[in-house]
Protein backbone atom coordinates (compact mmCIF):
# COMPACT_ATOMS: atom_id res chain seq x y z
CA UNK A 1 0.00 0.00 0.00
CA UNK A 2 1.03 3.23 -0.46
CA UNK A 3 0.26 6.89 0.39
CA UNK A 4 1.99 9.20 -2.23
CA UNK A 5 4.68 9.83 0.72
CA UNK A 6 5.91 6.35 1.74
CA UNK A 7 5.52 3.58 1.74
CA UNK A 8 3.06 2.17 4.73
CA UNK A 9 3.36 0.26 8.07
CA UNK A 10 0.06 0.44 9.20
CA UNK A 11 -2.92 -1.29 6.30
CA UNK A 12 -4.79 2.46 6.83
CA UNK A 13 -2.13 4.81 4.55
CA UNK A 14 -3.81 8.41 5.31
CA UNK A 15 -2.37 8.98 8.65
CA UNK A 16 -0.83 6.20 9.02
CA UNK A 17 2.94 5.69 9.67
CA UNK A 18 5.23 5.38 6.82
CA UNK A 19 8.57 3.58 6.39
CA UNK A 20 10.62 6.49 6.32
CA UNK A 21 8.71 7.79 8.98
CA UNK A 22 9.31 4.14 11.18
CA UNK A 23 12.98 4.67 9.95
CA UNK A 24 13.65 8.09 11.65
CA UNK A 25 11.63 6.87 15.31
CA UNK A 26 13.96 3.46 15.03
CA UNK A 27 17.44 5.09 14.36
CA UNK A 28 16.51 8.05 17.43
CA UNK A 29 15.43 4.98 19.56
CA UNK A 30 18.90 3.29 18.86
CA UNK A 31 20.71 6.52 19.32
CA UNK A 32 18.45 6.89 22.71
CA UNK A 33 19.06 3.43 23.62
CA UNK A 34 22.81 4.44 23.22
CA UNK A 35 22.60 7.84 25.12
CA UNK A 36 21.34 6.32 28.25
CA UNK A 37 23.96 3.58 28.00
CA UNK A 38 26.51 6.49 28.30
CA UNK A 39 25.00 8.23 30.71
CA UNK A 40 24.52 5.85 33.44
CA UNK A 41 28.35 4.67 32.99
CA UNK A 42 29.56 8.37 33.76
CA UNK A 43 27.43 8.66 36.65
CA UNK A 44 28.79 5.64 38.13
CA UNK A 45 32.33 6.18 37.00
CA UNK A 46 35.37 7.51 39.24
CA UNK A 47 33.89 10.69 38.34
CA UNK A 48 31.04 10.76 40.79
CA UNK A 49 33.56 10.57 43.99
CA UNK A 50 35.78 13.94 42.31
CA UNK A 51 33.39 16.20 44.27
CA UNK A 52 31.99 15.21 47.97
CA UNK A 53 28.78 17.48 47.02
CA UNK A 54 28.79 18.79 43.72
CA UNK A 55 27.35 16.95 41.35
CA UNK A 56 30.03 16.43 38.94
CA UNK A 57 28.55 13.76 36.64
CA UNK A 58 25.86 15.83 36.14
CA UNK A 59 27.39 18.72 35.52
CA UNK A 60 29.97 16.91 33.09
CA UNK A 61 27.04 15.53 31.16
CA UNK A 62 24.96 18.88 30.60
CA UNK A 63 28.53 20.69 29.71
CA UNK A 64 29.67 18.00 27.28
CA UNK A 65 26.08 17.46 25.79
CA UNK A 66 25.89 21.16 25.08
CA UNK A 67 29.15 21.32 23.51
CA UNK A 68 28.23 18.22 21.12
CA UNK A 69 24.62 19.72 20.27
CA UNK A 70 25.99 22.73 19.21
CA UNK A 71 29.09 21.30 17.57
CA UNK A 72 27.01 18.45 15.54
CA UNK A 73 24.49 19.92 14.59
CA UNK A 74 26.88 22.47 12.23
CA UNK A 75 29.14 19.26 11.66
CA UNK A 76 26.57 17.00 10.68
CA UNK A 77 24.78 19.48 8.51
CA UNK A 78 26.77 22.21 6.89
CA UNK A 79 30.43 20.20 7.00
CA UNK A 80 29.95 16.55 6.04
CA UNK A 81 26.75 14.69 4.74
CA UNK A 82 25.42 12.28 6.45
CA UNK A 83 21.59 10.86 6.34
CA UNK A 84 18.58 12.55 7.85
CA UNK A 85 18.73 9.00 10.29
CA UNK A 86 22.04 9.53 11.48
CA UNK A 87 21.83 13.18 12.04
CA UNK A 88 18.47 12.15 13.72
CA UNK A 89 20.37 9.17 16.01
CA UNK A 90 22.97 11.22 17.20
CA UNK A 91 21.42 14.96 17.70
CA UNK A 92 17.57 13.67 19.12
CA UNK A 93 18.24 10.19 19.82
CA UNK A 94 21.87 10.00 21.72
CA UNK A 95 21.78 13.57 22.95
CA UNK A 96 18.96 13.61 23.97
CA UNK A 97 19.02 10.47 26.20
CA UNK A 98 22.88 11.70 27.41
CA UNK A 99 21.18 15.21 28.41
CA UNK A 100 18.16 17.41 27.58
CA UNK A 101 20.16 20.30 29.20
CA UNK A 102 21.89 20.34 25.48
CA UNK A 103 18.24 20.76 23.99
CA UNK A 104 17.70 23.90 26.49
CA UNK A 105 20.87 25.68 26.03
CA UNK A 106 20.22 25.32 21.93
CA UNK A 107 16.50 27.32 22.38
CA UNK A 108 18.35 29.83 24.23
CA UNK A 109 21.32 30.20 21.76
CA UNK A 110 18.33 30.28 18.80
CA UNK A 111 16.36 33.25 20.94
CA UNK A 112 19.34 35.48 21.66
CA UNK A 113 20.34 34.49 17.32
CA UNK A 114 17.22 35.79 16.71
CA UNK A 115 17.60 38.91 19.40
CA UNK A 116 14.63 37.82 21.61
CA UNK A 117 16.70 38.80 24.44
CA UNK A 118 14.13 39.18 26.84
CA UNK A 119 12.15 35.80 25.94
CA UNK A 120 15.89 33.97 26.11
CA UNK A 121 16.05 35.53 29.71
CA UNK A 122 13.18 34.58 30.72
CA UNK A 123 12.72 31.29 29.19
CA UNK A 124 16.44 30.31 30.98
CA UNK A 125 15.00 31.84 34.45
CA UNK A 126 11.68 29.90 34.59
CA UNK A 127 13.11 26.86 33.26
CA UNK A 128 15.28 26.53 35.71
CA UNK A 129 13.05 28.54 39.00
CA UNK A 130 9.80 26.58 38.28
CA UNK A 131 12.19 23.52 37.12
CA UNK A 132 13.27 23.44 41.00
CA UNK A 133 9.62 24.09 42.28
CA UNK A 134 8.41 21.39 40.43
CA UNK A 135 10.79 18.99 41.95
CA UNK A 136 10.20 20.19 45.25
CA UNK A 137 6.32 19.86 44.49
CA UNK A 138 6.67 16.43 43.18
CA UNK A 139 8.94 15.54 45.93
CA UNK A 140 6.22 16.38 48.46
CA UNK A 141 3.36 15.11 46.81
CA UNK A 142 5.17 11.57 46.34
CA UNK A 143 6.29 12.15 49.99
CA UNK A 144 2.68 12.39 51.02
CA UNK A 145 0.83 9.80 49.14
CA UNK A 146 3.76 6.83 49.92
Amino acid sequence: MSSGGGECIIGLCSGAITLETFSKIFSIAIGGAFGAVARYLINVSPLANIFERFPFPTFFINITGSFLIGFLLIFLTDKIQVSENLRMAVIVGFLGAFTTFSTFEMEIYGLIKDRFFFTALLYLLLSVVVGFVGIVAGVGLARRIA
